[in-house]
């Protein structure tokens, strides 16, 4: 099985029309759009803009929506289930319009914040308790686009985020009850920035939930912490990176794989970040099974 890339429209160009060039050039053919569309997030596309956006696909030729990168539900849950459902849910059903016209893959929402969460416990569990009102919220979103005939997927974000180790994911999941609807956008770089050092291991203890991965670089100084310090590309990146991806590939899980821009470690000094999304994309399709 062969395993495609692609990466962040605005990740290519701001210019949406000079983007989906330069996605040409770099030989990758399925898009997830989030942001810079025509100056738009994805979630505030009306439809006559959608629509512009939509034909600038067409024309190109060849092209196919993976997802569409929402940052609906990236918010703190303490701020509570009002707060939710007037920023958050309220916005579904235009981006269920939106995924009418532009027709992705998948729909992504965001896996919320936990105030100022410590490391250890399970944090979902404990949401679970506190604050039972957040599964109804995502699962009304899932429904709600499900009914409209699209998929969902779900991504953890640092810092903070209540989906940090595989047992938070694997409770939130089975608390939602929508498998058939919905599955885990696994951020692998994410999950360290809030703390979880990335191993095989712990993609084995995910792997039944997940439908979409997403990579960045990154490095640690100290190998006894290995907290993530360094932004850099996938290529001098020090997490496992060929061990991880190659059973992704081998499994088949994401059979599209977003690159991102490498996040939450500091900038190194003196380090070359020229072209970073070149030379990873690059660098993935040195693993094998990736086109």
């Amino acid at each position: 099985m062969t395993t495609e890339l692609t990466v962040l429209n605005s990740m290519a160009d701001q210019d949406f029309d000079r983007a989906l060039g330069i996605h040409k050039r770099w030989g990758i053919r399925w898009l997830d759009l989030r942001d810079s569309i025509y100056g738009h997030n994805v979630a505030d596309l009306d439809e006559p803009t959608a629509e512009r956006a939509r034909a600038a696909i067409d024309s190109h030729g060849g092209f196919e929506v993976c997802c569409l990168s929402s940052s609906l539900m990236f918010d703190d849950v303490l701020k509570g289930e009002a707060h939710f459902r007037e920023r958050h849910l309220s916005a579904v059903g235009r981006l269920a319009r939106t995924a009418d016209i532009l027709k992705p893959r998948f729909v992504r929402l965001i896996a919320g914040l936990y105030g100022d969460r410590k490391a250890g416990g399970n944090a979902v569990a404990d949401m679970l308790k506190s604050q039972p009102w957040v599964i109804d919220v995502y699962r009304q979103a899932i429904d709600e686009l499900a009914a409209a005939g699209h998929t969902v997927t779900i991504e953890n974000e640092s810092p903070n985020c209540f989906l940090t180790t595989p047992e938070e994911v694997d409770t939130f999941f089975h608390a939602l009850d929508r498998r058939q609807n919905v599955g885990f956008t696994w951020d692998i770089q994410n999950q360290w920035g809030c703390g979880v050092f990335p191993t095989v291991a712990q993609y084995e203890q995910l792997k039944p939930l997940i439908q979409y991965v997403h990579v960045k670089g990154g490095r640690y100084d100290d190998p006894a912490v290995k907290h993530l310090d360094w932004n850099v590309a996938l290529d001098d990146a020090n997490w496992p990176v060929r061990d991880i991806i190659g059973r992704v590939v081998a499994d088949g899980v994401s059979p599209v794989i977003c690159i991102n821009m490498p996040f939450h470690g500091e900038m190194q000094p003196g380090y070359d970040y020229t072209n970073v999304t070149e030379r990873d994309i690059a660098f993935m399709r040195t693993i094998e099974g990736i086109k």
